[in-house]
């Protein structure tokens, strides 16, 4: 479900010691568990090392040393999202444009996945998923249902990861893109929204080879930039323009708030907290005070 899709197309003899790091890192930002690493990590440990049994190589490149620690950064990074978020339109249409130019014929719609990803602040997998039939052009609101996830054979769609269908608004700026790729498809219910040049599913790893993603970022200047950094951008924004934390909570499909309060602004977050102390002051001031013991009379 995870090795064969990131690693499978890769002769044996030509995966190295940074394709299995990188391999992880990828892992790792796609929020998997940390169990999930662990087992993945220890299923390429075994194919690698029949590799070395049988002599198709000489040492085993999977045993990659201090991704708990990487683990542990990337959990350190998520207490503060908005540090991972691009700073405004004009750099994300800059990117966009910057991954088509790099891509095989210049396909414009690695372009489209990355500015609706930052704009709906989705999953690339669940932008893969999404279906003509899930845009609703009247209210402009997609309903994200299903997502595209590694399984055996290649990639397969499912539920969300919420297990829960979620409303996102598609706003003004990426209307005409949406448009646009409706009537590509032929208005068909069950046609995908966003394909590769080919008509396949996407996927993060497929976005990430295609646009050569990690040399367009660093040119850029944004080397650390990673393809789930777009969903962070989007509920950056969001939050930025003054969405109510339950709403951006409903939009983003978290299920804990305290995970979408860390996408508010500090300065908005250190007021709603001294609310929030205030409320409790209030409720220790209607608490009943325990009344005195009765005073037992004897003799």
């Amino acid at each position: 479900m995870r090795v064969v899709p990131a690693l499978g197309h890769v002769a044996v003899r030509m995966i190295t010691n940074g394709a299995v790091d990188r391999t992880v890192q990828n892992w790792i930002a796609d929020e998997l568990s940390r169990s999930t690493v662990k087992n993945t990590i220890a299923v390429l440990v075994r194919v690698m090392e029949q590799a070395v049994r049988d002599g198709i190589i000489k040492v085993n490149p999977a045993r990659v040393t201090g991704w708990q620690k990487l683990y542990k950064q990337a959990e350190d990074e998520l207490l503060d999202p908005r540090a991972l978020a691009l700073p405004d339109w004009e750099t994300l249409v800059a990117l966009a444009d910057a991954l088509v130019a790099a891509s095989h014929d210049e396909y414009r719609g690695w372009g489209d996945v990355v500015i609706f990803a930052a704009c709906t602040a989705a999953r690339i997998g669940e932008i893969s998923g999404c279906r003509v039939g899930d845009i609703d052009t009247t209210q402009w609101i997609w309903t994200v249902r299903r997502q595209t996830t590694p399984a055996p054979g290649g990639l397969t769609d499912k539920g969300t990861k919420g297990k829960r269908a979620r409303k996102v608004p598609i706003v003004e700026e990426i209307r005409p893109l949406v448009a646009q790729r409706i009537l590509s498809a032929g208005r068909n219910p069950d046609a995908r929204l966003f394909t590769g040049p080919r008509g396949g599913r996407i996927s993060t790893a497929v976005l990430r080879d295609a646009t050569h993603w990690d040399d367009v970022v660093t040119k850029l200047g944004y080397e650390h930039l990673r393809r789930h950094d777009l969903r962070h951008t989007g509920l950056t924004w969001f939050a930025d323009a003054g969405v109510q934390v339950h709403v951006l909570r409903r939009i983003a499909g978290h299920g804990s708030l305290t995970t979408t309060q860390r996408y508010l602004h500090p300065d908005v977050h250190k007021i709603t907290a001294a609310g929030a102390a205030l409320s409790a002051h209030f409720t220790a001031l209607r608490a009943p005070r325990s009344l005195p013991s009765p005073i037992v009379m004897t003799r």
